[in-house]
């Protein structure tokens, strides 16, 4: 694994994803006997971890009902299938807290743009 623009930024099958993009994660999901797959997209506005065995992100999106959903997922966990960009953004910063506090339409201003 190469070390990419200072933790901004990591590699998932060939594709560098860096903060502010927004991806689309299909996770494997085991209920009791039964295995699904479970979709969900967001923006990184997190990445962690100096080794691939480590190496984690944080990706943020705003639920139907208006509240904000984070989730930690890891790059070495067995459940990840699929990572993909949908949108690239453009950030100056390594880390994108201050997101928590903008509407949506904010967020897209200023990750986008």
């Amino acid at each position: 694994m190469i070390k990419l623009g200072m933790s901004r930024s990591f590699k998932f099958k060939d594709t560098i994803i860096s903060i502010g993009d927004t991806v689309a994660v299909t996770y494997k999901i085991k209920e009791g006997d039964k295995e699904r797959q479970q979709k969900y997209a967001g923006i990184v506005i997190k990445v962690r971890g100096n080794s691939e065995t480590t190496r984690m992100f944080t990706t943020r999106k705003i639920s139907r009902s208006g509240v904000g959903v984070e989730r930690i997922i890891p790059l070495a966990s067995p459940f990840l299938v699929d990572l993909k960009v949908t949108k690239k953004g453009k950030s100056s910063r390594s880390k994108l807290y201050y997101i928590r506090n903008l509407s949506e339409q904010e967020i897209r201003h200023k990750v986008y743009h």
